[in-house]
């Protein structure tokens, strides 16, 4: 009976350190799999960060200059160069209406520009990538970020993505060590990488440089991974510098408007109109230009008079006047023309105020001399058709209607005037 209880007493002992040991594998295996270590983050999850400001400055300064996107710049003088601060011009009394109407004229000059231009036009992630249809731009030796670049292809192993340009180079803001991006600052980068969430913050953060020094050029950058290839344009391009004029406090005519005139050979017709002019508008600037032999002696102090050489011509005449105008608008009027009770420059001039066109034009003795003009476009050579008539109404005003020629008797932008000029090879018969 001892020996079947001790032979019971093995069996018990045997069978609770078997599952005692199956507990205690059990428990370890547990405690060593919450131990295991996770595969390694390149950067860790919270150490995806961005180049120092320092490290962005070496990367994209040119000639001293940090070509970079950032909120304010600072104009700095430097290496002993003159510099001016264009707002010690006015005193600080005056700088605050000063600044109103120049936000008002810039926000005219964005309207007529069509400016902001909209955004870059981005293209949803669609196997595997995200990225800018249309939109980006960047001026000349200029770094910009590239937006919308995504990756949302399938899972691997190792995520290998290649970005080519031709006219500048590539470079991205991570801080991440080259291993990881390969060709930083050169025209093809590669990135390399087993870390999903890493690609996507490297590519938000991408960058282009434009290398050179072209204008109103377009790259095609590619952007690649193993068979999928996507391609987006990046512009390289001034934007539209603004011509501001001031119009004063008061926003008098004679600062938003000068009359500019071509006179030959006929002065006593001159005379007369201005005149005319003077009977309605007392203290408006006229500039004349005159080509012919014996110079006039005009006693006007609000009249600008050039000579030409001889009959040098019509529109060489137009040249020359408008070229001396500094206010926002210019009135062209022939040397023979009459104001009277029913001549109204403000009403023009409200026009162009509140469109974004570029000239109006008046009646002269009921003449509006309207016409249109279509361009048929073909492979050998284009043709150029002139129809009667106009296109449709100006909304908003309702006795003016768009068309594509005007009367002598003219209001137009001084700047985009000036930009078009005038053939001087017409010399005797010409219309605007």
């Amino acid at each position: 009976s001892r020996f079947r209880w001790l032979l019971k007493m093995t069996v018990l002992v045997l069978a609770l350190g078997i599952v005692f040991y199956m507990f205690r594998s059990e428990s370890f295996q547990a405690v060593f799999s919450t131990l295991k270590p996770e595969p390694p983050h390149p950067l860790g999850v919270q150490g995806l960060k961005l180049l120092p400001e320092k490290r962005l400055r070496d990367l994209f300064t040119y000639d001293g200059i940090w070509l970079f996107p950032k909120n304010q710049c600072k104009c700095e003088v430097t290496n002993g160069q003159g510099g001016y601060n264009f707002e010690d011009a006015y005193g600080q009394r005056d700088l605050p209406a000063v600044k109103a109407r120049r936000q008002a004229e810039f926000e005219h000059f964005q309207r007529r520009e069509r400016l902001p231009r909209p955004p870059p036009l981005l293209a949803q992630p669609n196997l595997p990538f995200g990225y800018p249809v249309y939109g980006v731009e960047v001026m000349p030796l200029h770094t910009i970020p590239i937006p919308g670049l995504q990756f949302e292809g399938p899972e691997d192993p190792v995520y290998k993505v290649t970005l080519t340009a031709s006219l500048g180079t590539l470079n991205t803001l991570a801080d991440i060590p080259d291993s990881v991006v390969q060709g930083r600052g050169q025209k093809q980068l590669t990135i390399s990488t087993s870390d999903r969430k890493l690609l996507k913050f490297i590519l938000q953060h991408m960058t282009y440089t434009s290398t050179g020094y072209q204008h109103h050029m377009v790259d095609m950058v590619s952007l690649e991974s193993k068979s999928s290839v996507a391609k987006f344009p990046v512009t390289i391009r001034h934007p539209v510098m603004p011509k501001l004029y001031d119009p004063g406090p008061e926003r008098k005519l004679r600062n938003l408007v000068t009359i500019a005139t071509k006179t030959f050979l006929r002065p006593h017709k001159f005379m007369t109109m201005l005149r005319s002019i003077r009977e309605y508008y007392p203290d408006l600037t006229v500039i004349v230009a005159d080509d012919s032999k014996k110079p006039l002696n005009i006693e006007d102090s609000h009249v600008e008079y050039y000579t030409m050489p001889f009959g040098k011509g019509w529109f060489a005449g137009r040249n020359l006047a408008i070229s001396q105008v500094t206010t926002k608008y210019v009135l062209w009027v022939d040397d023979d023309f009459l104001f009277n009770n029913k001549t109204k420059i403000e009403v023009l001039v409200d026009v162009l105020e509140k469109t974004e066109l570029d000239v109006v034009g008046g009646s002269v003795l009921g003449n509006v001399f309207q016409f249109k003009l279509l361009l048929e476009q073909s492979e050998n050579g284009d043709c150029l058709h002139k129809r009667k008539g106009s296109f449709q109404p100006l909304e908003g005003f309702p006795s003016c209607v768009l068309t594509s020629g005007v009367v002598n008797f003219f209001l137009a932008h001084t700047e985009r005037l000036q930009r078009v000029g005038f053939d001087p090879r017409l010399q005797r018969v010409a219309h605007s």
